[in-house]
């Protein structure tokens, strides 16, 4: 997979910032890991964890392409620090999708508890809520009459009830689904079958214009 993968960049940043110096390096020599090299070990893992997921879902992706869809990966709007995962535009040029990839605990469920929803014990509805922030933003920056961006979520690790969730956030007009990865294809390729390639060419290149390739903070 060529695509980048800004999650497993920042898990390796994390572990080298940790080693950085000829005393944490000697001492890394020698098998020692400090308090600050086992926290940024620690911090490091998750991030991998879910850098996982992220090459995973990519993966998935690649089928659609022969169907017309156009997928990026790894980006970001101008002049914001957050990643989007995974961009697609529509064959039939009408409809961007903002996908964001989550890997959460394979032995909690993810489920609706009161409207919200949580994996397991834990609250889990602020990351709907971001990527239906995102997905606001895209289409914003977007500016393109007759387009709809879309927020969706994938979960993998956790099973998601159902196989899909429809949930609802503050700001955001209709439902944000929340997909196990075994319904994420089955759902984009059920969208409209109409194929409108001019159109949907020219939507992909008002995003590679508006987005930007994701990099680590310096």
């Amino acid at each position: 997979m060529t695509s980048r993968n800004s999650a497993a960049a920042h898990a390796a940043a994390l572990r080298a910032g940790a080693r950085r110096g000829l005393w944490r390096r000697l001492l890394a020599l020698l098998g020692v890991r400090t308090a600050g090299v086992r926290r940024a070990d620690s911090q490091a893992a998750r991030w991998q964890h879910g850098a996982a997921g992220e090459e995973t879902t990519a993966r998935m992706l690649t089928a659609l392409e022969a169907r017309g869809w156009v997928i990026r990966h790894d980006l970001r709007l101008r002049g914001r620090r957050f990643n989007l995962d995974h961009v697609l535009v529509s064959p039939c040029g009408t409809a961007v999708v903002v996908l964001d990839t989550k890997n959460w605990h394979r032995g909690r469920p993810t489920a609706l508890v009161n409207g919200r929803v949580c994996c397991g014990a834990e609250d889990r509805h602020g990351e709907v809520g971001k990527v239906a922030g995102y997905a606001r933003l895209v289409e914003a920056a977007l500016g393109m009459a007759g387009v709809s961006v879309l927020p969706l979520l994938v979960v993998h690790g956790s099973a998601v009830a159902g196989g899909y969730l429809e949930a609802r956030v503050q700001g955001w007009d209709g439902p944000v689904y929340v997909l196990g990865p075994d319904r994420l294809l089955p759902t984009l390729a059920g969208a409209p079958k109409a194929t409108d390639l001019r159109r949907a060419a020219a939507v992909a290149g008002r995003v590679d214009s508006v987005l930007l390739p994701y990099t680590e903070p310096g």
